[in-house]
């Protein structure tokens, strides 16, 4: 599986493409997606000044920011830079997708990301942060009072972000969710190190809890069957992973599962037999896509389903 579409939704509203040499009327109702082609003389930092100077800036919620022009090679500093210094101009912002991009547009693996640190210092009114791409991402340890939703889609997390997240803050948080990805494009970690972020990050609030697109799905399965921190999320995601038979087993042993209202599994490696044991549990259990194991050698394989 590739990402093949750009953002359809996003804050509960639709997305629509700014074009800056169309006539513009801003609406409250949508929420704009800026991006460049590639063979766009503007930079970003101009098309986000460009946007701002037409829409109306103390009321404007959302952004989404997509393709910013060779995003393989030029990482998003710029164009964290470029939002920073209009913070002060922005008091409604509270949602802000960085890096929507299709495989046509990058590889999400590809995509060179940048240090987060100056945006979330700009904005503390943030409710919402979404990042895609972790080439180059630098997330420092950092305390975040209104951050609501917190979202990393990689195809290889490194453990650095894991560790900083573990030395962090966001006491009102609703919605934790990481893409974890494979060690060929990047990922670096364990089950302890989400041990620790979860220990850290898990609050009264803490309703979706994500830890998709891993490699390591039937560890991380083995070890949340039985967390008593799950006591408050309502949705366990270990979607887009390579989650079998030995995490299946798990949950469906699983002792810490009892609030729960949805277990997504999609993408998975799992037994038709543990599948019907699975629809058998007193929640919503999603499990589409089933995948085949190749064979090689006599070994299974298993993918992640967003990698490259």
């Amino acid at each position: 599986m590739t990402i093949s579409d750009s953002t359809t939704t996003f804050r509960n509203k639709t997305v629509v493409q700014y074009d800056p040499d169309s006539a513009f009327d801003p609406s409250p109702d949508v929420v704009y997606r800026l991006a460049l082609d590639y063979d766009d003389a503007r930079k970003m930092p101009e098309l986000i000044d460009s946007f701002l100077a037409r829409a109306d800036k103390a009321t404007l919620e959302a952004l989404v920011i997509g393709m910013w022009g060779e995003p393989y090679e030029a990482g998003a500093d710029a164009v964290i830079a470029a939002l920073a210094s209009h913070a002060p101009q922005l008091p409604a912002l509270r949602a802000l997708f960085i890096g929507d991009m299709t495989y046509e547009e990058c590889e999400i693996s590809w995509i060179v990301q940048g240090n987060y640190k100056p945006l979330l210092d700009a904005f503390p009114q943030l409710e919402e942060l979404r990042i895609r791409g972790g080439n180059e991402l630098t997330i420092e340890p950092f305390a975040h009072q209104n951050l609501r939703k917190f979202t990393i889609e990689s195809g290889g997390l490194d453990q650095k972000i894991a560790q900083a997240l573990a030395a962090s803050s966001m006491p009102n948080l609703e919605h934790l969710e990481l893409w974890l990805g494979a060690d060929d494009y990047g990922f670096s970690g364990d089950v302890a190190l989400y041990q620790q972020v979860l220990a850290q990050l898990a609050t009264p609030t803490l309703l979706y809890l994500g830890l998709r697109d891993s490699e390591i799905a039937d560890d991380l399965a083995a070890w949340l069957a039985n967390e008593p921190l799950l006591a408050t999320v309502t949705t366990l995601d270990l979607s887009l992973g390579t989650i079998g038979d030995a995490g299946a087993e798990a949950l469906l042993n699983g002792t810490q599962l009892g609030n729960l209202k949805r277990l997504d599994l999609s993408h998975h490696y799992i037994s038709p037999a543990n599948q019907d044991k699975l629809r058998a549990l007193p929640f919503d259990v999603v499990l589409a896509d089933p995948q085949e194991e190749d064979q090689y050698d006599g070994e299974g394989h298993r993918y992640v389903a967003v990698g490259e």
